[in-house]
């Protein structure tokens, strides 16, 4: 893809990303807990919305900034709302996250024509 191997700009890779995954879940599960007495439902639309505003707004999550990455597109610059939503609700759905490429873009990221890489 045209992308350096290691450092700013490459593909982030499997830990980072499960890494980032499991904060943004269990700030919504906490968040849920919180508001909602831990109901499933409000979990799971708690961690959409935190997904569509943080991606489709800024391009990360609170987990992609931690663990120092950044969704985008394909050619570097910054995704659009639209690619962050679309991106968004097909991670919600979980099944597309798992059917990955050679370079880990799950369907979630490859409908959108997006890539999260490694900032730092």
């Amino acid at each position: 893809m045209g992308r350096p191997d290691k450092g700013p700009g490459s593909i982030a890779r499997f830990p980072r990303r499960v890494g980032a995954l499991l904060l943004d879940w269990g700030l919504s599960m906490l968040l849920s807990w919180w508001l909602f007495n831990s109901n499933d439902l409000a979990t799971l639309g708690l961690f959409c919305a935190g997904q569509i505003i943080g991606v489709g707004f800024t391009g990360h999550t609170i987990g992609h900034r931690t663990f120092g990455m950044q969704v985008q597109s394909l050619d570097g610059t910054a995704i659009k709302p639209l690619q962050g939503l679309i991106r968004s609700l097909l991670l919600c759905l979980a099944i597309p996250a798992f059917i990955t490429d050679k370079d880990q873009r799950g369907l979630h990221d490859r409908l959108p024509k997006t890539i999260l890489v490694n900032i730092s």
